[in-house]
């Protein structure tokens, strides 16, 4: 990365949303700076560049915002060529971008919900969970994925 550029991730420990901007981030070598976000408080820096939602992640590429966690691994992405992330086929692209959706409201939705539910409809969520895992499992059968990982992304 040149050094004229500032790259700045608006995120916090909390959000696995922003967990993935900074996984893409590291995967590409990036330098970047995170800034922890407090979403009962947000920060004047926030409020300035993701003024329609005011959510995290939002990834601040030299003073110019993008806004969620998908589209902004696309810009990653299409914006750093070193280290592909999406492939390069648009049909394997489209798969990709499938699953991350498939995980992004099956799973992580459901698992906010498990928290915040007790009883039986924790109990129905909780089987909700299960069965999307069962279909990502079934996706990933033999299939070469984590190893592609550094180690130190995934801790």
């Amino acid at each position: 990365m040149a050094n004229n550029q500032e790259v700045k991730l608006l995120g916090g420990w909390f959000s696995p949303f922003a967990h993935r901007v900074e996984m893409a981030l590291k995967l590409k070598g990036i330098q970047y700076e995170v800034v922890e976000e407090d979403i009962r408080n947000k920060s004047p820096l926030l409020l300035k560049y993701n003024p329609i939602s005011k959510k995290i992640p939002t990834l601040v590429h030299n003073g110019r915002a993008i806004f969620e966690s998908l589209i902004i691994i696309e810009y990653i992405d299409e914006n750093w060529k070193h280290n592909p992330i999406l492939p390069e086929d648009t049909y394997e692209k489209a798969r990709a971008r499938f699953w991350a959706k498939f995980i992004e409201e099956k799973l992580t939705e459901v698992t906010r919900r498990i928290l915040a539910t007790d009883g039986e409809l924790q109990d129905k969520e909780v089987k909700e969970a299960r069965e999307a895992l069962e279909v990502l499992e079934g996706e990933l059968k033999d299939k070469k994925f984590l190893e592609v990982i550094p180690s130190d992304l995934l801790m």
